[in-house]
């Protein structure tokens, strides 16, 4: 139906082909239909698809981007002759960047860049995978930027090491950001035994996506148990060196220690969603929290990450208050700044 659109269009108005013009398409996914309909539209005369990466977008999201440029890569019997000028080799890596700067996490069953879109779990899928890998996959990884190998790092692995597995997942990071990220990865190789590919870019996502630090968390406490109120205690530091700590009740170890921050920081944010996924599996996995929260009439997004969930919690609002507070700042100092004219 919506393919036939354009080709009604473009017999009404012959003057579309005879003069080249371009027929766009802006489809949403409410239905999840969005890229079946971009590339039905593109069949139809379309050339210019509007779409976003990873689908993020209004509502149920927009066309994505990757899913149109793979479709139309592997599947030529129908896309011969149509051409999209992408590099696929970035999409890995742009997909993880617009994640980090947006707070939106790609779901784990994400078509081309989730992190299940090449795992294979079944006993028959893994036989046929090690017979022949196109069996069961219609892409290679390395198509979109995924690194085939699973370089696995540990404590001993040194900045040469990290850099080199930086490079090869795609990033190229310059040294003030090598090195926090480095620090990163050595604090995490102390608590636990092997580093992953996800642990490695997950520890640079968060690095990439932090704002001027007004505070960082420097320790907390938290007492906790089944029918009792939630203790928490947090000593946090500011851009200046100095300390604070507060505490706080509240229903539960994380609200208790999202009260504390606020006490401590004296920024009042209300908190509109919240989400937490493993990084990796195993019990000594890293914990990815990602919130966003609402101050007057801004909301912006946090990440953290940590092996403790309550310690990338508490990494999570506070990353986001810095970014309230860094935006609340600006604009004050833009206000002050402006000037009456005669």
């Amino acid at each position: 139906e919506y393919g036939h659109i354009f080709a009604y269009v473009r017999e009404k108005l012959p003057v579309i082909d005879e003069k080249g013009i371009y027929l766009s398409s802006h489809c949403h996914n409410d239905l999840g239909l969005a890229v079946a309909n971009s590339l039905a539209a593109v069949q139809n005369g379309c050339r210019q698809i509007e779409c976003t990466i990873n689908g993020i977008g209004e509502r149920a999201g927009n066309a994505s981007l990757e899913e149109l440029v793979m479709a139309m890569r592997t599947r030529k019997d129908y896309f011969a002759k149509y051409q999209t000028r992408i590099d696929a080799k970035k999409i890995y890596p742009l997909s993880r960047m617009v994640s980090n700067f947006t707070g939106l996490a790609v779901q784990r069953n994400k078509a081309i860049v989730g992190q299940n879109a090449f795992a294979h779990e079944s006993g028959i899928h893994q036989d046929g995978m090690l017979k022949d890998r196109s069996t069961y996959e219609i892409m290679d990884p390395l198509d979109v930027g995924i690194p085939e190998s699973k370089l696995v790092l540990g404590k001993h692995s040194g900045r040469h090491a990290f850099r080199d597995r930086l490079n090869q997942l795609g990033y190229q990071p310059d040294d003030d950001l090598l090195q926090r990220s480095f620090t990163a990865f050595k604090l995490l190789a102390d608590k636990k035994k092997d580093v992953y590919d996800e642990d490695i870019e997950a520890i640079l996502d968060e690095q990439i996506g932090k704002t001027r630090v007004l505070w960082e968390l420097d320790r907390f406490q938290v007492t906790s148990s089944s029918g009792d109120t939630a203790m928490a205690m947090v000593a946090i530091k500011d851009s200046t060196g100095e300390h604070r700590m507060e505490a706080a009740t509240g229903d539960g170890p994380i609200d208790a220690i999202y009260s504390a921050i606020q006490l401590a920081t004296g920024v009042t944010v209300t908190l509109e969603d919240y989400s937490t996924r493993g990084v990796t599996s195993g019990k000594d996995a890293q914990g990815e929290v990602s919130v966003k929260i609402r101050h007057h009439d801004r909301t912006v997004r946090g990440r953290g990450l940590s092996t403790d969930v309550i310690e990338a919690a508490a990494k999570a609002y506070l990353a986001a208050i810095n970014r309230i507070k860094v935006a609340s700042d600006s604009a004050e100092k833009s206000d002050e700044e402006v000037v009456e004219q005669p």
